[in-house]
């Protein structure tokens, strides 16, 4: 994430309310541009959709079919996207840039052709819709699982601008496809979503192209034990498994949900809250970028100059203790960011579901969910500042607690009732995020000596 982190810190360089406003304003495009773009693509084509005649029940399925691609794609790649991303983070320190565009490709390759050998079968063998219904949920999740590894690149080119205008473009292209395409109803609408996904995977592979020129085709040195770290792998993947494994569970649970297309599931009760709630961190993530990449990043690059170059202990620990402030604060940052953003939460809730046709019964389950979402920005931000320590290992651990919690609290809120739904995946991300503040002021007080005791 350096390349936004730098950008960031020069525009604050300017000191004015203005400079804050575009820092804050582009650390919002950069973390949450491609997500709410896309919720609000998907939200656009079901509403227009309906309004051009297509039948509301082709409409659910089409958003359960997009939320299922999304969620499998998303556990297919979360660990390669990691495993990736230091890769290309430590070829581009080593000044090896050249090695990164054909190993790009080798991975686009294991994931795209990977994703369409397990679920080309899987489709054709589960859906018994026409075989061009199915040919287009095939593509759709391949198409998708190849865009989600380019997206690594977002941050690292600072074409931000260019960069969100073609996710503006690509979406825009997708309603209008979705749109012209209606009357095949289902198969039109996701018609539409494969060209928007499509058109964004060729053009972020045109941007990565003109950034980071190869010095051959094709090469899998990311497999490479010696070069990649397969713990990440593991944690990438226990991180989305975590954060779907509640969905995924009262989606298949009878008496939670219903069936709407082929083996496809969902949960009324808890889906529109859960969804609806997750439009609310983009102020944390925000606050996120700028406090993490920027004020942090500057310090724990400092502080490991400071060790590179031999520099007096004083100063090291001088370094530790500004690099730790960093932290503090950022953290603190986004906790009263997103605590102030769960008070409006609470204060205009009702009127909120109200507003978007929500039935006010929901209210309770959305109130715990705004405050799960918002300490899982907490818990994503506290697992960045260890990764920036190379702390893989404790990374692992919280993720697989994270996973763990969320499946034994979400079955024990299925026993206790409806009036407990939710709280199993917000007890869960609360447990994981306090586990991460321990195991972080843990590693923090150590990090002299496993900075100059632990190293090969």
């Amino acid at each position: 994430m350096a390349g936004i982190g730098f950008e960031i810190r020069k525009i604050l360089e300017r000191d004015s309310y203005w400079s804050v406003l575009r820092a804050y304003g582009y650390a919002g495009l950069v973390s949450g541009g491609p997500w709410v773009l896309s919720i609000l693509s998907i939200m656009m084509i079901g509403i227009l959709a309906v309004t051009l005649g297509v039948a509301q029940q082709e409409v659910n399925a089409f958003q359960i079919c997009v939320t299922y691609l999304m969620a499998g794609s998303l556990i297919w790649t979360g660990g390669m996207q990691l495993m990736f991303t230091r890769f290309v983070a430590d070829r581009t320190y080593a000044n090896d840039k050249p090695e990164v565009l054909p190993n790009l490709f080798g991975v686009l390759i294991i994931t795209m052709a990977g994703g369409f050998a397990w679920a080309g079968p899987f489709i054709f063998w589960s859906f018994t819709g026409s075989f061009f219904q199915q040919l287009l949920l095939l593509s759709n999740f391949v198409v998708l699982s190849g865009m989600w590894i380019t997206l690594i690149f977002l941050s690292g080119m600072k074409a931000y601008r260019r960069i969100v205008w073609t996710l503006a473009k690509g979406y825009l292209l997708g309603i209008v496809v979705a749109l012209v395409a209606s009357t095949w109803e289902l198969n039109g609408l996701l018609l539409g979503v494969l060209v928007a996904h499509g058109y964004l995977l060729f053009s972020f592979l045109h941007h990565i192209v003109r950034e980071y020129p190869g010095n051959s085709l094709l090469k899998f040195d990311f497999l490479d034990r010696n070069r990649s770290f397969y713990s990440l792998f593991a944690v990438g993947t226990l991180y989305y498994l975590a954060v779907w494994i509640d969905k995924f569970i009262f989606w298949f649970v009878p008496f939670t949900s219903e069936a709407v297309i082929g083996p496809l599931r969902a949960s009324i009760i808890y889906d529109l809250p859960i969804f609806l709630a997750y439009l609310f961190i983009l102020p944390g993530m925000a606050v996120f970028l700028v406090s993490i990449e920027a004020d942090f990043a500057e310090q724990h690059e400092r502080f490991y100059r400071a060790v590179r170059e031999g520099d007096t202990l004083m100063h090291i620990e001088y370094r530790r203790d500004r690099m730790v402030y960093a932290a503090r604060q950022g953290i603190y940052e986004i906790f009263k960011v997103q605590g102030l953003t769960v008070v409006l939460c609470l204060l205009w809730g009702r009127d909120l579901l109200h507003a978007v046709g929500i039935s006010p019964l929901y209210i309770h389950l959305f109130y715990i969910d705004v405050v799960a979402v918002s300490v899982q920005v907490l818990l994503m931000a506290i697992l960045n500042v260890l990764f920036y320590l190379d702390a893989r290992r404790e990374v692992l651990i919280v993720t697989a607690c994270f996973f763990i919690t969320n499946l034994l609290f979400t079955f024990a809120t299925l026993q206790l009732g409806a009036e407990t739904f939710g709280y199993g995946f917000a007890a869960s991300v609360t447990l994981s995020a306090f586990l991460s503040l321990f195991i972080l002021s843990h590693k923090f007080n150590r990090l002299e000596y496993e900075t100059f005791m632990l190293q090969n």
